[in-house]
């Protein structure tokens, strides 16, 4: 049972008591991580090996111009299976809020890194979207803040296309109405601060940006402006949304990072960033396996050759994914309302001829069909 009281227990008392009992529920998080971590290690054990540079980032606004000379990502080798250089990595899907699973797979991840660490520093990959629509994104930006204090963890936190409407919303709230219709008022709720109403208009924007900014801890905003972009670790690249097919890691544009999906999903050609048609080899010229968030289809994990989906919709499902790369081994971690597997397919039968009865031909249907065969004229 997690200590800290989630804003939705908070809400009847109305926002001002929200607001007011706001730094009570996040004092929890600090618990409630270490509870889910379990004890520090203890100081007589050598130190775990660090990721060191095994682990890249890059953040597009920072790299350098196009004509400077810069160190490029190495491709993959040709016919051989990815694998994370040696490094255990783990990569959690988009949270959106719920603060409850997410501590829970935390829980879930020390205890199987514990079994599987072998004196290596662990790599734990979140893959954005932490806020909007689940009821809880303050919590789960406080388990930001304070989850590399509680784990002997190498933590990257990538930037989703919702932190980034959150910070348009700070920058520019005139603008930034549509935020919250895809998910915003439950951000702003979570703090404690009333949705403006549609008869407020700009005015009411502006009000909720500055009540929000007031109740935000300054390292919650701190943490949203330093999140990364993408995160290379082995063969593996890591996103919130997918990458432009056909460019290159280094010259993926922001937009297409955090938004791009039929692009990337192969339901079109091109990204905002000037996407190309994908080699045959992967998404990239460099080969690498693409570990991302952002589209959900219910609640598993879409598993390719050349990528790995990890949103499984938390908000709506009640089930948040995870996934343990080492070496070339990949396996899922979920927590929360679990499918049970899927079963085996039965063997295909022979074909054979449908057989004609009284001038008229069955004509088979799809196995959920209960009403029996239909028919067709011959």
């Amino acid at each position: 049972m997690l200590g800290a009281p989630t804003t939705a227990d908070l809400r009847p008392a109305g926002a001002a008591a929200a607001t007011a009992d706001l730094p009570h529920a996040l004092a929890h998080v600090r618990a409630d991580l270490a509870a889910a971590c379990g004890p520090p290690r203890p100081a007589h054990l050598p130190p775990l090996a660090p990721s060191g540079e095994a682990v890249r980032t890059l953040t597009p606004g920072q790299r350098p111009a196009r004509n400077a000379v810069r160190r490029r990502i190495p491709a993959r080798r040709p016919h051989t299976a990815a694998t994370t250089a040696g490094q255990l990595v783990y990569a959690v899907g988009d949270v959106h809020g719920r603060y409850d699973l997410f501590v829970e797979l935390v829980e879930r991840l020390a205890a199987d890194a514990a079994a599987n660490a072998l004196g290596r520093q662990p790599v734990l990959v979140l893959l954005g979207d932490y806020v909007d629509r689940g009821p809880d994104s303050a919590l789960v930006l406080e388990a930001l803040v304070q989850l590399p204090r509680a784990a002997d963890w190498r933590v990257v936190a990538l930037k989703g296309n919702h932190e980034q409407a959150l910070l348009r919303f700070v920058a520019e709230p005139q603008l930034s109405a549509q935020w919250l219709g895809f998910g915003g008022a439950a951000t702003l709720a979570s703090y404690g601060v009333a949705p403006p109403a549609e008869a407020e208009g700009t005015a009411g924007l502006v009000r909720a940006r500055d009540e929000l900014l007031a109740a935000m801890p300054a390292a919650h905003l701190h943490r949203l402006q330093t999140l990364e972009t993408l995160a290379v670790v082995g063969d593996y690249a890591f996103v919130h949304a997918g990458v432009a097919p056909g460019v290159p890691l280094e010259d993926q544009h922001e937009n297409d990072l955090l938004w791009i999906r039929d692009e990337f999903l192969g339901k079109g050609a091109g990204g905002k960033g000037g996407a190309g048609t994908p080699p045959a080899a992967g998404f990239t010229p460099t080969g690498h396996v693409i570990v991302h968030g952002h589209t959900w289809t219910g609640p598993r994990v879409a598993l390719t050759p050349q990528r790995i989906g990890l949103d499984t919709g938390a908000y709506e499902t009640g089930v948040l994914s995870a996934v343990r790369l080492d070496g070339a081994a990949v396996a899922v971690l979920q927590v929360g309302a679990v499918p049970l597997p899927e079963p085996e397919p039965a063997p295909a039968a022979p074909a054979e001829p449908a057989p004609v009865i009284g001038g008229w031909t069955p004509v088979a249907r799809p196995t959920d069909f209960t009403r029996g065969l239909g028919y067709a004229p011959a």
